[in-house]
């Protein structure tokens, strides 16, 4: 015990009742590095426990001199330890100590117990993002765990990105949010299942390797770049005054010289239709359709239109194929009823 707690101690009497931090921390933010309070409560501990001795922390209070005895105390034992106005820190493991915890509820409300102050204390937490890192590490053991994660590649994964994008954009339309969530986990799975399998480059092939860090870097500076009236001396007040700063250092950075590079001609008909009109309009490019015999022809010129008055084509007709599905289980009912 220091010298400032024993003076606590003494003059708050035997039947003090003392003080119990409950000390968190997360593992997804460097051993060590802990919040000034959690600093501070760990020096003016009289006791520091820990039931789990290979606790990441440990090594780092030790260094900075704190002593941390490897225990796990029952509930009353732990408020026996406080009497006297002691303050006992207890190092949570990643489980949170639930049967330590459950035990002092029980305690204090049967209402027979003087009991300690209880406080909980995050030493460290996670910032926006964090859980990114626990599926970083997932996919880490699955790659190298699961027979078939393991045997993957970018081509045999394809598939499972446009079927992904796809079910995602459905759960958009249909307006579900569980759904939505769910699906942009999924969409996210790819991404982190594709950088995981780039880490292992091709060195048959000559490419390079590069990780999940390298793809949000890369987004992180394309963004940062394209919003010059966000990050740097330019000015936007209006959605189009945005469109007109993304397209200009779009156009920088690629120096293409045609406005239908970059468009995936595997995209479905409607959407690549409207995509061309797109660009060639932005470009104020005046380009008359094609002209042909047969639907596609026909297709391509209400893509067009479609595109210039501000609706995408693909969308809407998803829209009123689904009225018509709902129209031909309306169908299906009554011929049922009718039998």
């Amino acid at each position: 015990m220091n010298a400032t707690s024993s003076d606590a101690a003494a003059q708050a009497g035997p039947a003090a009742p003392g003080r119990i931090v409950l000390l968190t921390t997360s593992h997804r933010v460097a051993p060590g590095l802990l919040s000034w309070p959690a600093w501070q409560a760990l020096r003016g501990a009289d006791q520091v426990l820990c039931a789990d001795g290979a606790h990441p922390q440990l090594p780092y209070l030790r260094e900075a001199g704190v002593t941390v005895d490897e225990t796990s105390p029952g509930a009353q034992e732990l408020v026996d330890a406080c009497a006297g106005g002691r303050t006992v820190v207890v190092v949570a493991t990643g489980e949170g100590e639930p049967r330590l915890t459950d035990g002092l509820a029980r305690l204090a409300g049967s209402g027979r117990v003087h009991m300690p102050e209880l406080e909980l204390l995050p030493a460290s937490y996670d910032l926006p993002g964090a859980r990114l890192l626990d599926l970083v590490q997932v996919m880490d053991r699955i790659r190298v765990e699961c027979p078939w994660s393991s045997r993957q590649t970018h081509e045999g994964l394809a598939k499972y990105g446009i079927e992904e994008a796809y079910e995602l954009v459905e759960a958009i339309e249909e307006g579900d949010r569980d759904e939505l969530r769910e699906e942009l986990g999924d969409v996210l799975l790819q991404v982190v299942f594709h950088s995981r399998i780039a880490e292992e480059g091709r060195p048959e092939d000559g490419a390079e390797p590069f990780s999940i860090d390298d793809v949000a870097g890369g987004i992180v500076a394309k963004l940062i770049h394209r919003h010059p009236h966000v990050f740097g001396d330019e000015t936007a007040t209006t959605p189009e005054e945005v469109k007109e700063h993304w397209l200009r250092t779009k156009a920088e950075e690629k120096r293409r010289t045609s406005v239908t590079e970059g468009i995936p001609l595997g995209q479905p008909g409607l959407a690549l239709a409207a995509k061309l009109a797109s660009r060639a309009r932005t470009a104020g490019l005046e380009v008359e359709l094609p002209r042909g015999e047969g639907v596609g022809y026909e297709l391509l010129a209400v893509a067009a239109r479609a595109e210039a008055e501000g609706v995408d084509p693909e969308a809407a007709l998803r829209v009123a194929a689904r009225a018509y599905r709902d129209a031909i289980r309306a169908e299906e009912g009554s011929a049922a009823l009718d039998r």
